[in-house]
């Protein structure tokens, strides 16, 4: 069914237009300073529902729950440990969420049907408005068709959800560009399970210890169960397949040349450093220095998006990944977006 999605300003009467919305039970997509979620009312389960179908989102990835004020912590959970406690003090409001068990009141749907809950401060004041002129906390998971880039700007949200959704507050372009950096507290050591602008180095200087969760390298089997969002299923994919090249510059670039000549109409999505050793016929994208990963972090979303304007048949996007499996940076959170839009689909030239 197609609805009639009202498009909003960033302004007072806007912002208490927006709440209004959600409070009668609809779906808003709002700027957040990571990516623009699609928020409901989370105690509304027929509002939560909405967001699953705008999606086409699968029903056991867990929704992140956006509050404007940390004593709302203490309504979604019992068990808001020193640990988590300490951690926010430092990181809220901010890209950071926490998982936490659950306390009973809060509605299953929203949760994958798991005890556990995910919850997050977000820093951005229109987004912090909107929910506390709503009066509840939001679920807001990103405001994009499932599995497709996740929206940094207006634009995205429009293209993706337009007359599937009741309305759409534009706050301009998301100044991180990658989703929350995701850790549980589920069990004695937390872990981390979505890596993010706020660092593995960030958070053991508050707790020194921590797991880094395999799914943040490697795909999850189909029977395991998600308690994070974006760690699962495949991501932020556009329309062209994605093929990762793990190389050098000179390398990289000996293989889209070759690669020009048996299929001229391939896209490099590539470093600003191979762009003069690329030859001038062929389509090419970049996504930013090699070494500049809060660029590349602020480009990625949209750098993919803007790949499904282009007539491609497929996209080799240049990484040079020597991460450590054992510690997450921006660089990791980086190639854990891209490792997910092409499927875990990586040839190695190194």
């Amino acid at each position: 069914m197609s609805i009639n999605t009202k498009y909003l300003k960033n302004n007072t009467q806007d912002i208490i237009t927006a709440s209004e919305i959600l409070k009668s039970g609809g779906i808003v997509a709002i700027p957040t300073e990571t990516v623009y979620g699609l928020a409901a009312d989370m105690y509304n389960t027929q509002a939560v529902d909405k967001i699953f179908r705008a999606k086409n989102r699968p029903n056991d990835n867990p929704l992140i729950v956006h509050i404007c004020d940390i004593n709302q912590v203490y309504n979604l959970t019992d068990d808001f440990c020193v640990q988590a406690q300490e951690l926010v003090k430092k990181y809220w409001p901010g890209p950071l969420t926490i998982i936490l068990n659950k306390k009973k009141s809060v509605p299953n749907n929203i949760t994958g049907n798991l005890d556990s809950v995910a919850i997050r401060f977000p820093a951005h004041k229109t987004a912090q408005k909107i929910i506390k002129h709503t009066g509840v906390p939001l679920v807001a998971p990103s405001a994009n068709s499932s599995g497709k880039p996740s929206p940094t700007s207006f634009e995205h949200v429009l293209h993706d959800l337009d007359h599937k959704i009741d309305a759409i507050l534009d706050g301009g372009t998301c100044d991180i560009g990658l989703e929350s950096t995701v850790i549980s507290f589920l069990e004695k050591t937390p872990r981390l399970l979505r890596p993010g602008f706020i660092t593995q180095e960030n958070i053991q200087s508050i707790i020194p210890e921590i797991i880094i969760d395999n799914s943040v390298y490697s795909k999850l089997d189909n029977n395991q169960k998600v308690i994070s969002p974006g760690t699962k299923y495949k991501h932020y994919a556009p329309k062209s397949p994605v093929i990762l090249i793990n190389s050098s510059t000179e390398n990289y670039v000996n293989f889209i040349n070759q690669k020009y000549n048996q299929d001229q109409n391939i896209l490099a999505m590539c470093f600003d450093e191979d762009l003069k050793y690329i030859k001038n016929n062929i389509k090419y994208i970049s996504y930013g220095p090699e070494n500049n990963f809060e660029t590349q972090s602020r480009n990625l979303f949209k750098i993919l998006r803007d790949t499904e304007n282009i007539d491609i048949s497929e996209i080799y996007v240049h990484i040079n990944n020597n991460i450590n499996n054992n510690f997450c940076d921006l660089k990791t959170a980086v190639y854990n977006r891209l490792v997910r839009a092409a499927g875990f689909n990586i040839i190695n030239l190194i």
